[in-house]
């Protein structure tokens, strides 16, 4: 049985181009602030709670915009885009609470991290099956939801008493995520330069 070739449209590279354009700077940002929370996390033992938050906070507020302004702009080019845009949402609001209850007991912020990240995880997950770009776009969104989805069970599952490591494992994950979002902001940087060394060709 033959398989059927997708056909790449002009509408659907320009389309591509043009979310490449948009979005690779931002998945950088997002990916740096990750790795900046990771290295704090897992480098500052004596890091308190309050602290935590605060900076947990900053970090969630940074990923719900971006998830928002990436839900908007790939309105034309990923059938997902609504649920990147309602877990942008989500994740701000949880930064917001956060940031006006820095005193969240450790149980209640053990349940809002797990299922948040169990949330993007599965998003991403999702994203990477369902989205229409390339394979290594593909496999890096499935990668980050798989790690995601891990990282948040386990949190769940951590005892009230494990503070260390509850903040080494958020710590980790943040590294992991801040790396492989900064591989995909360079995916998009390339596949923005190729869409506009063809386009250039076509001329």
């Amino acid at each position: 049985m033959a398989i059927r070739k997708t056909e790449v449209t002009p509408l659907d590279m320009d389309i591509t181009r043009n979310v490449a354009s948009s979005l690779w700077w931002l998945l950088l940002l997002e990916g740096i602030v990750a790795v900046f929370f990771g290295i704090v996390a897992v480098f500052w033992p004596g890091i308190t709670l309050v602290t935590l938050v605060y900076l947990f906070s900053a970090f969630i507020l940074v990923w719900g915009v971006s998830e928002i302004i990436h839900g908007f702009l790939t309105i034309r080019a990923r059938d997902t885009w609504w649920l990147t845009l309602l877990f942008g949402i989500a994740g701000l609001g949880v930064g917001i609470y956060l940031v006006r209850h820095p005193h969240v007991t450790f149980a209640a912020l053990i349940l809002i991290i797990g299922l948040m990240l169990i949330g993007r995880g599965l998003l991403d997950l999702v994203g990477s099956f369902l989205g229409r770009r390339g394979d290594t776009h593909r496999i890096l969104s499935a990668i980050i939801g798989a790690a995601a989805v891990i990282a948040g069970i386990i949190l769940l599952f951590q005892p009230a008493s494990g503070g260390v490591a509850f903040v080494w494992i958020l710590g980790l994950y943040a590294l992991v995520y801040g790396a492989l979002t900064v591989a995909l902001a360079i995916e998009l940087r390339t596949a923005w330069n190729d869409f506009g060394g063809m386009e250039d060709g076509r001329r």
